[in-house]
């Protein structure tokens, strides 16, 4: 039968030494690289085109419908970090946190709805749910990153959205000894904007890899160090009031400017022992430590909802765009946050051939990852109080922008006018006096461990249209663990207010950015471990961080059988697989129920709760060559996405209203509850994908997608009715003993649909004029309808732009290479941080994102003892384009402005 002839880019794949496997299998195509060593010339590509070739090959011979972007050489991805290189594939999007791509939404769904894999197996993550946060991996460790937007039974880890596989070299495979090197120095065009901080940071890579025992067992070795300094300059508004004459108005704003340091090492080690035909062994271990330490200060503004009066309104089209707010009492913000997480993967692959028609396959994978949070937030102000000390009156107006600049009166640089201490009456008032929160520690605390075995066969057959069957079971364990902590901060000083000593005093923090002048910095931390602040837990007045701690436990185990196919439909042969899987899940959690007695304490009981269940899931992808370097690509699937484990724990907060006692109205009843649910299901969907694909040349093609998601259910918060009996209460007994309890329900389903489209182009493919030139682009419409109840309007779902564009130029020729990326998404829901470190949702204004560079190889160079020497300078963000949310509908209603400025980097790469 016929399929795609062999040319250049399937000699790359040929001859790069790359691990081209998927998911569903680990071991490397070793003979089919020989046959094609046998009958094409040896041309060896590098750079750029290597890149795409590899990409491409990754794609041409999948048999899921693929995205993929491929090291340009060891220890050289494309771009800055894996999370960058991923969203300038078609149909993915990533959202940026602290100026630098963080997760990845996958055709319009939400983080939560793709699953991340390094070498086929399931990752934990750091992050409160599931979703990967990539800038965990860095670059120089991976070779491969592969995204399958179609799943099939062999694929464990599939979701709806999609899996993103990170796969890093086969040491054997790669078939040569290699030694490389790099080192990058970078550096924030905005400066050091706190004290204390630093603008500049570097890199650093090792990689190495070798063959030994005549080439029976491989090595491979490699380290990163990062360095990295991100700058923000940020206004953050609490929200809009209500205003005169029906307008809309600022009500308070909390504007500071961020320095952080970013340091992560990651170590990963490859062994791989081959002693023969039949038996081949392969364990990997990768570790990455991630260090963030956050400088943050600014100031707080309790405008509108803080009392202050409103002054002078001008209003267009019902905002107040300008005005004075008089009697403002101010708080001066010095806070620091430090995260410390680490990840490990550890995994062992065995394959064992029985003979030529039998195979046998064992892998077995563990990883585990912990993150502990400090935050800390150190207060001052004029004098301790809502009552007392100096008020400012400030004048404001909204810039084109959409930031509000202020015309302050008072000089909160002023050591001997700003003070320690709470400038406002915000504590509980029940454990602590109101004026006594003189600062608050948030301690959050994740830990995450995942592990499992396969056991797998496989049978091949040398006729007919099965060419191979496999069946087998995958078991996991995972369990994930949030323990959520804070602290009031009273200063041991307490009622004085005190000057900050003169020890943590530092230079002036400047808010010109949005008028404010300079303000009072001192080293919070310092302060804080000096011992001069009392802590108070809040969790005894506040249930909300009892019912933010909690365990999720889950067992799965899947039986799965795939038959490979390859055959012939009339004249056009047809490649792809069917097959089923069979899906037990047995998931636990714990929690706890909260209630409050007479004095406002918080009563918090353990609780536990699960669920058991079933689920099948069928899929098939064929792929048909309609012609020379064409195919047709057809998919169905139905596929699972876990929910989201801060809303599958047993959490439950409960309330009593003593008021609504004798009430028989269910409507007004005393009782009320909102909390999590321990046996909530997973999303569940039916997909349908067709696509075409056109391979014009090795570095070139044409594709275009169309999918069709059919949501099944969807997760809302949903009110249930709910016996209170037995609970305690205070007072007299109640007539009614139901409510409703606010919670976490599989409802009404819905659909995603899209297409994608996708284009790479060579210079020389138009013109001999053009060699060296080339050009990638990309583009998706998504569209969505997700409705709670079949009268409701359809919500916005979270990750979803509607469109997403990728554009890349290139040029590549004589050891120059130059290339600019511009990635843009549309407006979108997205996920960001709330008080106490909460996880909030906002509206993300749409942007576009540039990044360039420019190296130049020495191997081309003509001077021998240059070679294996390269440079490359790189700047991302380049046009500084800034992070903007929204809320209400209205883009000029601000919550969030975040500019994180350039970054430039210089770096050096060499190779043995």
């Amino acid at each position: 039968m016929k399929h795609y002839k062999l040319n250049l880019l399937t000699l790359a794949l040929a001859t790069a030494g790359f691990s081209t496997v998927s998911y569903a299998d680990q071991q490397a195509t070793t003979e089919s690289k020989a046959k094609a060593e046998e009958n094409i010339e040896v041309i060896q590509v590098s750079g750029i085109r290597r890149s795409l070739q590899m990409a491409q090959a990754l794609k041409m011979e999948s048999t899921s419908v693929v995205e993929a972007v491929s090291a340009e050489d060891i220890g050289k991805l494309p771009d800055m970090s894996i999370a960058e290189s991923i969203a300038r594939l078609p149909g993915l999007a990533a959202q940026r946190l602290d100026g630098r791509a963080n997760v990845v939404s996958v055709r319009g769904l939400a983080p939560d709805f793709t699953t991340a894999t390094l070498n086929g197996r399931e990752q934990v993550t750091v992050g409160d749910n599931r979703s990967v946060e990539f800038d965990q991996y860095p670059s120089e460790m991976m070779n491969n990153v592969v995204v399958y937007k179609t799943p099939d039974a062999g694929v464990m880890a599939q979701a709806i959205g999609g899996t993103i596989d990170m796969q890093t070299v086969r040491p054997l495979s790669h078939g040569e000894q290699a030694l490389v090197f790099n080192l990058r120095g970078e550096r924030n065009d905005l400066g050091a904007l706190n004290a204390g901080s630093t603008a500049n940071g570097y890199r650093g890579s090792f990689s190495y890899i070798d063959q030994f025992a005549d080439d029976t067992v491989g090595v491979a070795f490699g380290y990163a160090k990062m360095t990295s300094p991100n700058q923000e300059e940020r206004w953050q508004s609490w929200g809009y009031a209500d205003g005169p004459n029906g307008s809309k108005v600022i009500g308070g704003a909390k504007p500071y400017v961020r320095s952080s340091e970013l340091e992560r090492d990651g170590w990963l080690g490859i062994v791989e022992f081959k002693p023969n035909d039949k038996s081949s062994t392969v364990i990997d271990a990768y570790y990455s430590e991630f260090q963030d330490e956050q400088q943050l200060r600014g100031i707080e503004l309790p405008l509108l909802w803080g009392g202050a009066p409103l002054s002078n309104a001008v209003i267009q089209d019902g905002l107040v765009t300008s005005g004075t707010y008089t009697g403002v009492k101010s708080l001066v913000r010095n806070d620091v946050n430090l995260r410390d997480a680490d990840t490990l993967a550890l995994g062992l692959n065995h394959e064992y051939k029985m003979n030529d028609q039998w195979s046998l396959e064992a892998d077995l994978s563990y990883s585990k990852a912990n993150r502990k949070d400090f935050n800390l937030e150190s207060y001052a102000g004029t004098a301790r109080g809502d009552a007392n000390g100096a008020k400012d009156n400030l004048d404001f107006s909204f810039t084109p922008g959409g930031i509000v600049t202020f015309n302050p009166t008072l000089d909160y640089s002023d050591a001997n006018l700003i003070k320690l201490g709470a400038a406002r009456s915000w504590a509980n008032g029940i454990t602590l006096p109101s004026d006594a929160q003189d600062g608050f520690v948030n301690t959050p605390d994740i830990e995450d461990e995942l592990q499992a075995i396969r056991l797998s066969a496989k049978r091949m057959f040398a006729d007919g249209a099965v060419s191979a069957v496999e069946f087998g079971v995958n078991y996991s364990e995972r369990d994930k663990a949030k323990v959520d902590t804070g602290n009031y901060l009273t200063l041991k000083t307490y009622p004085v207010s005190s000057p900050v000593p003169a020890q943590f005093l530092l230079a002036p923090t400047s808010l010109d950015f949005i008028g404010m002048g300079n303000m009072l910095s001192y080293d919070s931390m310092a302060l804080y471990n000096s011992g001069a602040y009392n802590e108070v837990s809040e969790s005894l007045t506040d249930a909300a961080r009892y019912n933010n701690t909690w365990t999720v436990s889950e067992d799965v185990t899947t039986f799965f059988v795939k038959s490979d196919i390859e055959s012939q439909v009339g004249r056009f042969p047809v490649k792809g697989n069917v097959g089923l899987q069979a899906v037990h899940t047995d998931q636990m959690a714990t929690g706890f129920a909260t209630t409050k007695n007479s004095s406002g304490l918080v009563v918090a009981t353990p609780v536990e709760g699960g669920d058991k269940y079933w689920e099948l899931l069928p899929s098939f992808n064929l792929g048909f060559d309609v012609a020379e370097q064409q195919m047709v690509r057809v998919a169905a699937a139905r596929t699972l996405a876990r929910g989201r484990m801060d809303k599958m724990n047993a959490s439950t907060g409960f309330s009593y209203n003593a008021a609504n006692q004798s009430s028989n109205d269910i409507n007004r009843s005393p009782w009320s509850a909102q909390g999590a649910n321990p046996a909530l299901r997973p999303w569940m969907a039916r997909q349908y994908d067709v696509s075409y694909e056109n391979y014009f040349d090795d570095a070139g093609y044409f594709a275009a997608s169309v999918f069709y998601k059919d949501l099944e259910n969807y997760v809302f918060d949903q009110d249930q009715l709910f016996d209170f009996t037995g609970y305690a209460y205070t007072g007299p007994a109640p007539v009614l003993n139901q409510g409703y309890i606010k919670t976490p329900t599989n409802g009404n389903g819905g659909y995603i649909n899209g297409i994608e489209l996708s284009l790479s182009l060579t210079g020389q493919m138009l013109t001999p004029a053009l060699e060296g030139f080339g050009v990638l682009l990309s583009g998706s419409y998504t569209d969505s309808e997700v409705k709670e109840k079949s009268d409701s309007k359809p919500m916005s779902l979270p990750g979803l732009s509607e469109k997403v564009v990728n554009a890349t130029v290139y040029y590549e020729k004589h050891g120059w290479q130059l290339r600019t990326s511009a990635r843009y998404r549309s407006e979108f829901l997205g996920e960001v941080s709330g008080t106490s470190l909460t996880r909030v949702y906002d509206m993300v204004l749409g942007e576009t994102v540039v990044d360039a560079q420019i190296g130049y190889d020495f191997s081309q160079s003509g001077f021998a003892d240059l070679h294996g020497l390269s440079v490359l300078f790189q700047v991302s963000n380049l046009t500084n384009e800034p992070f903007v949310t929204y809320r209400d509908g209205d883009t000029r209603k601000i919550r969030d402005y975040q500019n994180y400025g350039r970054n430039f980097m210089f770096g050096i790469s060499y190779k043995l």
